[in-house]
Protein backbone atom coordinates (compact mmCIF):
# COMPACT_ATOMS: atom_id res chain seq x y z
CA UNK A 1 0.00 0.00 0.00
CA UNK A 2 1.63 3.24 -1.20
CA UNK A 3 0.38 6.64 -0.05
CA UNK A 4 2.91 8.84 -1.88
CA UNK A 5 2.29 10.92 -5.03
CA UNK A 6 1.18 8.88 -8.03
CA UNK A 7 0.88 9.32 -11.78
CA UNK A 8 -2.73 8.60 -12.65
CA UNK A 9 -4.98 8.23 -15.67
CA UNK A 10 -8.57 9.40 -15.12
CA UNK A 11 -10.92 8.17 -17.85
CA UNK A 12 -14.04 10.31 -18.13
CA UNK A 13 -12.35 13.04 -16.11
CA UNK A 14 -14.24 15.84 -17.88
CA UNK A 15 -17.57 14.59 -16.54
CA UNK A 16 -19.32 15.39 -13.27
CA UNK A 17 -17.79 12.91 -10.83
CA UNK A 18 -14.58 12.45 -12.79
CA UNK A 19 -13.79 16.18 -12.75
CA UNK A 20 -14.34 16.47 -9.00
CA UNK A 21 -12.17 13.43 -8.33
CA UNK A 22 -9.46 14.76 -10.67
CA UNK A 23 -9.48 18.05 -8.75
CA UNK A 24 -9.07 16.22 -5.44
CA UNK A 25 -6.24 14.09 -6.86
CA UNK A 26 -4.35 17.20 -7.96
CA UNK A 27 -4.87 18.84 -4.57
CA UNK A 28 -3.39 15.72 -2.97
CA UNK A 29 -0.21 16.11 -5.03
CA UNK A 30 -0.81 13.47 -7.69
CA UNK A 31 -0.03 13.87 -11.40
CA UNK A 32 -3.21 13.51 -13.45
CA UNK A 33 -3.95 12.81 -17.11
CA UNK A 34 -7.61 13.04 -18.12
CA UNK A 35 -8.81 10.92 -21.06
CA UNK A 36 -12.28 11.99 -22.25
CA UNK A 37 -14.01 12.17 -25.64
CA UNK A 38 -16.19 15.12 -24.46
CA UNK A 39 -19.34 13.34 -25.66
CA UNK A 40 -20.99 14.11 -22.32
CA UNK A 41 -18.15 15.83 -20.46
CA UNK A 42 -16.91 19.40 -20.83
CA UNK A 43 -13.43 20.71 -21.58
CA UNK A 44 -13.98 23.28 -18.82
CA UNK A 45 -14.47 20.39 -16.40
CA UNK A 46 -10.85 19.29 -16.73
CA UNK A 47 -9.09 20.81 -13.71
CA UNK A 48 -6.20 23.18 -14.25
CA UNK A 49 -2.97 21.27 -13.78
CA UNK A 50 -4.22 18.06 -15.38
CA UNK A 51 -2.96 16.92 -18.77
CA UNK A 52 -5.83 16.37 -21.19
CA UNK A 53 -6.09 13.81 -23.97
CA UNK A 54 -9.24 13.91 -26.08
CA UNK A 55 -10.22 10.35 -26.88
CA UNK A 56 -12.37 7.36 -25.98
CA UNK A 57 -11.55 4.86 -23.28
CA UNK A 58 -10.59 2.50 -26.12
CA UNK A 59 -7.65 4.88 -26.75
CA UNK A 60 -6.10 4.21 -23.34
CA UNK A 61 -3.35 2.08 -24.91
CA UNK A 62 -2.08 5.22 -26.67
CA UNK A 63 -1.68 6.96 -23.31
CA UNK A 64 -0.70 4.34 -20.76
CA UNK A 65 2.88 3.28 -20.22
CA UNK A 66 4.93 1.94 -17.35
CA UNK A 67 5.22 5.36 -15.72
CA UNK A 68 1.57 5.28 -14.60
CA UNK A 69 0.69 3.94 -11.17
CA UNK A 70 -3.07 3.52 -11.47
CA UNK A 71 -6.24 4.20 -13.43
CA UNK A 72 -9.49 5.69 -12.15
CA UNK A 73 -12.20 4.66 -14.60
CA UNK A 74 -15.29 6.89 -14.92
CA UNK A 75 -15.83 6.84 -18.70
CA UNK A 76 -19.25 5.31 -19.43
CA UNK A 77 -22.66 5.92 -20.91
CA UNK A 78 -24.98 6.41 -17.94
CA UNK A 79 -28.55 7.32 -18.94
CA UNK A 80 -30.88 4.58 -17.71
CA UNK A 81 -33.67 5.36 -20.17
CA UNK A 82 -31.33 5.49 -23.15
CA UNK A 83 -29.81 2.17 -22.11
CA UNK A 84 -33.23 0.56 -22.57
CA UNK A 85 -33.80 2.00 -26.05
CA UNK A 86 -30.18 1.79 -27.25
CA UNK A 87 -28.58 -1.08 -25.30
CA UNK A 88 -25.93 -1.77 -27.91
CA UNK A 89 -24.36 1.62 -27.18
CA UNK A 90 -24.04 0.67 -23.52
CA UNK A 91 -22.54 -2.77 -24.15
CA UNK A 92 -20.08 -1.23 -26.62
CA UNK A 93 -19.02 1.76 -24.52
CA UNK A 94 -19.23 0.37 -21.02
CA UNK A 95 -18.26 -3.28 -21.46
CA UNK A 96 -16.16 -3.45 -24.62
CA UNK A 97 -14.45 -0.18 -23.69
CA UNK A 98 -13.59 -1.46 -20.21
CA UNK A 99 -12.27 -4.72 -21.66
CA UNK A 100 -9.88 -2.76 -23.86
CA UNK A 101 -8.86 -0.60 -20.92
CA UNK A 102 -7.96 -3.66 -18.86
CA UNK A 103 -5.92 -5.01 -21.77
CA UNK A 104 -4.08 -1.69 -22.08
CA UNK A 105 -3.36 -1.69 -18.34
CA UNK A 106 -2.05 -5.25 -18.51
CA UNK A 107 0.19 -4.42 -21.47
CA UNK A 108 1.59 -1.31 -19.74
CA UNK A 109 2.03 -3.03 -16.38
CA UNK A 110 -0.40 -0.71 -14.58
CA UNK A 111 -1.77 -2.87 -11.79
CA UNK A 112 -4.19 -0.67 -9.79
CA UNK A 113 -7.74 0.30 -10.77
CA UNK A 114 -10.54 2.24 -9.08
CA UNK A 115 -13.83 1.71 -10.93
CA UNK A 116 -16.91 3.91 -10.90
CA UNK A 117 -19.70 1.39 -10.39
CA UNK A 118 -23.32 2.01 -9.38
CA UNK A 119 -26.17 1.03 -7.09
CA UNK A 120 -28.04 0.16 -10.30
CA UNK A 121 -26.25 -3.20 -10.15
CA UNK A 122 -28.63 -4.20 -7.32
CA UNK A 123 -31.90 -3.48 -9.14
CA UNK A 124 -34.88 -3.47 -6.80
CA UNK A 125 -33.48 -4.66 -3.45
CA UNK A 126 -35.32 -7.04 -1.16
CA UNK A 127 -33.93 -5.31 1.93
CA UNK A 128 -32.61 -1.88 2.88
CA UNK A 129 -30.11 -0.58 3.76
CA UNK A 130 -28.39 -2.34 0.86
CA UNK A 131 -25.15 -4.17 1.63
CA UNK A 132 -22.55 -5.43 -0.83
CA UNK A 133 -23.76 -9.00 -0.23
CA UNK A 134 -27.25 -8.17 -1.58
CA UNK A 135 -28.31 -9.97 -4.74
CA UNK A 136 -27.36 -8.18 -7.95
CA UNK A 137 -30.34 -8.08 -10.31
CA UNK A 138 -30.14 -5.01 -12.57
CA UNK A 139 -33.43 -3.85 -14.07
CA UNK A 140 -31.90 -2.04 -17.07
CA UNK A 141 -28.95 -2.41 -19.45
CA UNK A 142 -27.03 0.40 -17.77
CA UNK A 143 -26.91 -1.50 -14.47
CA UNK A 144 -26.27 -4.76 -16.30
CA UNK A 145 -23.25 -3.36 -18.13
CA UNK A 146 -21.76 -1.96 -14.95
CA UNK A 147 -22.24 -5.32 -13.23
CA UNK A 148 -20.60 -7.05 -16.20
CA UNK A 149 -17.56 -4.80 -15.79
CA UNK A 150 -17.43 -5.64 -12.08
CA UNK A 151 -17.33 -9.34 -13.00
CA UNK A 152 -14.65 -8.61 -15.60
CA UNK A 153 -12.52 -6.80 -13.03
CA UNK A 154 -12.89 -9.65 -10.54
CA UNK A 155 -11.60 -12.09 -13.16
CA UNK A 156 -8.65 -9.80 -13.93
CA UNK A 157 -7.73 -9.69 -10.24
CA UNK A 158 -7.71 -13.47 -9.94
CA UNK A 159 -5.92 -14.20 -13.21
CA UNK A 160 -3.45 -11.32 -13.38
CA UNK A 161 -3.08 -9.90 -9.87
CA UNK A 162 -4.86 -6.61 -10.49
CA UNK A 163 -5.51 -4.50 -7.38
CA UNK A 164 -9.02 -3.12 -7.83
CA UNK A 165 -11.75 -1.31 -5.92
CA UNK A 166 -15.27 -0.84 -7.32
CA UNK A 167 -17.26 1.96 -5.70
CA UNK A 168 -21.02 1.60 -6.06
CA UNK A 169 -22.57 5.05 -5.79
CA UNK A 170 -26.09 5.89 -4.76
CA UNK A 171 -27.42 9.38 -5.60
CA UNK A 172 -24.49 11.75 -6.11
CA UNK A 173 -25.26 15.45 -5.74
CA UNK A 174 -23.75 18.81 -4.86
CA UNK A 175 -20.72 20.47 -6.41
CA UNK A 176 -17.09 21.23 -5.62
CA UNK A 177 -16.12 24.77 -6.49
CA UNK A 178 -16.01 25.10 -10.28
CA UNK A 179 -16.92 21.44 -10.82
CA UNK A 180 -20.50 20.24 -10.77
CA UNK A 181 -23.37 18.56 -12.54
CA UNK A 182 -24.55 19.66 -15.98
CA UNK A 183 -25.87 16.66 -17.83
CA UNK A 184 -27.77 17.06 -21.07
CA UNK A 185 -30.33 15.61 -20.93
CA UNK A 186 -30.66 15.87 -17.15
CA UNK A 187 -32.42 13.09 -15.26
CA UNK A 188 -31.38 13.66 -11.63
CA UNK A 189 -33.79 15.17 -9.14
CA UNK A 190 -31.71 17.92 -7.50
CA UNK A 191 -30.49 19.62 -10.71
CA UNK A 192 -34.00 19.30 -12.17
CA UNK A 193 -35.47 21.01 -9.12
CA UNK A 194 -32.87 23.77 -9.43
CA UNK A 195 -33.79 24.25 -13.09
CA UNK A 196 -37.29 25.12 -11.89
CA UNK A 197 -35.82 27.66 -9.46
CA UNK A 198 -33.86 29.17 -12.36
CA UNK A 199 -36.98 29.51 -14.50
CA UNK A 200 -35.69 26.98 -17.01
CA UNK A 201 -38.47 24.49 -16.20
CA UNK A 202 -42.07 25.24 -15.21
CA UNK A 203 -42.45 22.66 -12.43
CA UNK A 204 -40.89 19.54 -10.97
CA UNK A 205 -42.69 16.25 -11.48
CA UNK A 206 -43.19 14.07 -8.40
CA UNK A 207 -43.70 10.52 -9.64
CA UNK A 208 -46.00 8.90 -7.11
CA UNK A 209 -47.17 10.11 -3.71
CA UNK A 210 -48.62 6.85 -2.39
CA UNK A 211 -45.46 4.90 -1.54
CA UNK A 212 -45.11 3.27 1.91
CA UNK A 213 -42.86 6.11 3.14
CA UNK A 214 -43.52 8.86 5.70
CA UNK A 215 -44.74 11.39 3.11
CA UNK A 216 -45.70 8.97 0.32
CA UNK A 217 -42.81 9.88 -2.02
CA UNK A 218 -39.71 7.85 -2.81
CA UNK A 219 -36.74 7.90 -0.44
CA UNK A 220 -33.22 8.11 -1.87
CA UNK A 221 -29.73 8.20 -0.38
CA UNK A 222 -27.88 11.38 -1.44
CA UNK A 223 -24.11 11.62 -1.16
CA UNK A 224 -22.12 14.83 -1.63
CA UNK A 225 -19.77 14.59 -4.61
CA UNK A 226 -16.84 15.81 -2.49
CA UNK A 227 -17.38 12.95 -0.03
CA UNK A 228 -17.48 10.62 -3.02
CA UNK A 229 -14.17 12.00 -4.29
CA UNK A 230 -12.45 11.38 -0.97
CA UNK A 231 -13.50 7.74 -1.17
CA UNK A 232 -11.65 7.39 -4.48
CA UNK A 233 -8.43 8.69 -2.98
CA UNK A 234 -8.78 6.26 -0.10
CA UNK A 235 -9.52 3.42 -2.51
CA UNK A 236 -6.27 4.14 -4.34
CA UNK A 237 -4.34 3.68 -1.11
CA UNK A 238 -6.18 0.55 -0.01
CA UNK A 239 -6.28 -1.46 -3.25
CA UNK A 240 -4.53 -4.82 -2.75
CA UNK A 241 -2.97 -7.03 -5.42
CA UNK A 242 -5.24 -9.87 -6.46
CA UNK A 243 -8.27 -8.46 -4.61
CA UNK A 244 -11.43 -6.91 -6.05
CA UNK A 245 -12.98 -4.90 -3.23
CA UNK A 246 -16.55 -3.66 -3.74
CA UNK A 247 -17.83 -0.84 -1.52
CA UNK A 248 -21.17 0.96 -1.46
CA UNK A 249 -21.03 4.73 -1.03
CA UNK A 250 -23.96 6.56 0.51
CA UNK A 251 -24.99 8.45 3.62
CA UNK A 252 -26.95 5.54 5.03
CA UNK A 253 -30.11 7.61 5.37
CA UNK A 254 -32.72 8.64 2.84
CA UNK A 255 -34.42 11.90 1.87
CA UNK A 256 -37.81 11.87 0.20
CA UNK A 257 -38.66 13.66 -3.03
CA UNK A 258 -40.79 16.12 -1.08
CA UNK A 259 -37.96 16.77 1.39
CA UNK A 260 -35.63 17.56 -1.51
CA UNK A 261 -38.16 19.99 -3.02
CA UNK A 262 -38.76 21.70 0.34
CA UNK A 263 -35.03 22.01 1.02
CA UNK A 264 -34.50 23.49 -2.46
CA UNK A 265 -37.27 26.04 -1.83
CA UNK A 266 -35.54 27.11 1.37
CA UNK A 267 -32.08 27.31 -0.24
CA UNK A 268 -33.13 29.15 -3.41
CA UNK A 269 -35.99 31.28 -2.10
CA UNK A 270 -38.10 30.17 -5.06
CA UNK A 271 -41.55 28.53 -4.76
CA UNK A 272 -40.64 25.58 -7.07
CA UNK A 273 -44.07 24.32 -8.16
CA UNK A 274 -44.44 20.53 -7.94
CA UNK A 275 -46.85 18.39 -9.96
CA UNK A 276 -47.78 14.89 -8.85
CA UNK A 277 -47.57 12.35 -11.66
CA UNK A 278 -48.27 8.60 -11.71
CA UNK A 279 -45.59 6.27 -10.41
CA UNK A 280 -42.83 5.28 -12.83
CA UNK A 281 -42.44 1.59 -13.46
CA UNK A 282 -39.51 0.09 -11.57
CA UNK A 283 -39.09 2.88 -9.01
CA UNK A 284 -38.44 1.24 -5.60
CA UNK A 285 -39.96 3.03 -2.61
CA UNK A 286 -36.64 3.18 -0.72
CA UNK A 287 -33.02 2.99 -1.90
CA UNK A 288 -30.54 3.50 0.94
CA UNK A 289 -26.96 2.26 1.19
CA UNK A 290 -25.08 0.55 3.94
CA UNK A 291 -21.58 2.04 3.74
CA UNK A 292 -20.19 -0.01 6.64
CA UNK A 293 -17.66 -1.78 4.42
CA UNK A 294 -16.28 1.52 3.10
CA UNK A 295 -15.88 2.71 6.68
CA UNK A 296 -14.16 -0.49 7.77
CA UNK A 297 -11.93 -1.13 4.75
CA UNK A 298 -11.23 2.37 3.46
CA UNK A 299 -11.58 4.44 6.61
CA UNK A 300 -14.18 6.55 4.79
CA UNK A 301 -16.88 8.57 6.49
CA UNK A 302 -19.26 11.03 4.76
CA UNK A 303 -18.90 14.51 6.24
CA UNK A 304 -21.35 16.58 4.17
CA UNK A 305 -24.58 14.84 5.04
CA UNK A 306 -26.87 17.86 5.43
CA UNK A 307 -29.37 18.00 2.56
CA UNK A 308 -29.44 21.80 2.56
CA UNK A 309 -25.64 21.96 2.22
CA UNK A 310 -25.69 19.51 -0.68
CA UNK A 311 -28.36 21.54 -2.47
CA UNK A 312 -26.69 24.87 -1.64
CA UNK A 313 -23.44 23.75 -3.30
CA UNK A 314 -25.35 22.51 -6.36
CA UNK A 315 -27.29 25.79 -6.51
CA UNK A 316 -24.13 27.91 -6.36
CA UNK A 317 -22.65 25.90 -9.22
CA UNK A 318 -25.86 26.01 -11.30
CA UNK A 319 -25.99 29.78 -11.00
CA UNK A 320 -22.34 30.11 -11.99
CA UNK A 321 -22.92 28.47 -15.36
CA UNK A 322 -25.03 31.30 -16.76
CA UNK A 323 -25.33 30.92 -20.53
CA UNK A 324 -23.12 27.83 -20.42
CA UNK A 325 -25.90 25.81 -18.77
CA UNK A 326 -26.92 22.83 -20.94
Amino acid sequence: MSTGPKKLLVTGGAGYVGSVVAAHLLEAGHTVTVLDDLSTGFRAGVPEGADFVEGRVQDAAKVLDGSYDAVLHFAASSQVGESVTNPEKYWRNNVAGSLELLAAMREAGVRTLVFSSTAATYGEPAEVPITETAATAPTNPYGATKLAVDHMIASECVAHGLAAVSLRYFNVAGAYGAYGERHNPESHLIPLVLQVAQGRRAAISVFGDDYPTPDGTCLRDYIHVADLARAHLLALDHAAAGEHLICNLGNGSGFSVREVVEAARAVTGHPIPAVTEPRRAGDPAVLVASADRARERLGWQPTRTDLAEIIRDAWTFAQSLGEDAP
